[in-house]
């Protein structure tokens, strides 16, 4: 069933703006009390994954190779919903047009 469930998301047609817009409809009706904006560090080994480079990560609690990622959500007095998250671009990255190509 799992297998199933990760082959439906992943090949379904459906636009992902669509189906978040559904859900903050769903899960939004009552007044947003709370919106959080959160950093979460991905750990990485290598270089080559895009934005990737020793900067502080509260995942590890110190500077490592990572990933981060800054994610918006918001809450309700009865519901948490994610809204928006993006992967944060080092300016290594962004000013570096080879370094881009290369991730």
């Amino acid at each position: 069933m799992h297998q199933r469930l990760l082959h439906f998301a992943v090949d379904s047609k459906w636009s992902h703006r669509d189906v978040r817009r559904q859900a903050a409809r769903y899960a939004l009706r009552e007044p947003v009390e709370v919106w959080i904006v959160d950093d979460t560090g991905f750990l990485k080994q290598g270089k080559h994954s895009v934005g990737v480079q020793r900067q502080y990560t509260g995942s590890a609690g110190k500077v490592a190779n990572c990933q981060l990622g800054v994610s918006l959500s918001v809450a309700t007095r009865t519901e948490h919903l994610a809204r928006d998250f993006e992967l944060y671009l080092p300016e290594l990255w962004a000013n570096d047009e080879a370094t881009r190509k290369d991730g």
